[in-house]
């Protein structure tokens, strides 16, 4: 008889992983953040249980992307009023607010139930090179 294999809460163990996005293909880059975020990476992964570890992303404002992506990506929001919508390009969301690139692209990449929600808070990302959890890193 085959059983499924469930972890115990004292069997998780949840690492940091510092990433750094510099060069490197935001589509490529944003399956493996999925990835190590959802835990696929481990032997013990399974469905709905949060195994997978903490991800740190740096330089995500020197993203590559190929093609003419930088000037024909669109982001669009809307504020929930007539004539609320705002769109921006690519290149001035990586000027402005980098990090909401790579969130973006994870989040697409999550399932969309509860469990993305609580897997999407383990992701810290940062334009630029320093953040602020090097105690966690240094840790393990």
């Amino acid at each position: 008889m085959y059983k499924s294999y469930y972890p115990k809460e004292s069997e998780i163990q949840n690492d940091w992983i510092v990433i750094d996005a510099a060069g490197q293909n935001l589509g490529r880059l944003t399956a493996k953040i999925a990835a190590t975020l959802l835990g696929k990476h481990k032997p013990t992964f399974t469905p709905g249980v949060p195994v997978g570890d903490y991800v740190v992303v740096i330089n995500a404002a020197h993203i590559a992307v190929t093609g003419t992506k930088m000037t024909e990506k669109w982001y669009h929001k809307h504020s929930g009023y007539p004539g609320g919508l705002k769109s921006v390009t690519l290149k001035d969301q990586l000027k402005n607010h980098p990090d909401r690139v790579i969130r973006d692209a994870v989040w697409g990449m999550l399932p969309k139930n509860r469990f993305a929600h609580a897997i999407i808070k383990r992701l810290k990302v940062y334009g630029g090179a320093e953040h602020p959890h090097t105690t966690q890193v240094e840790k393990n």
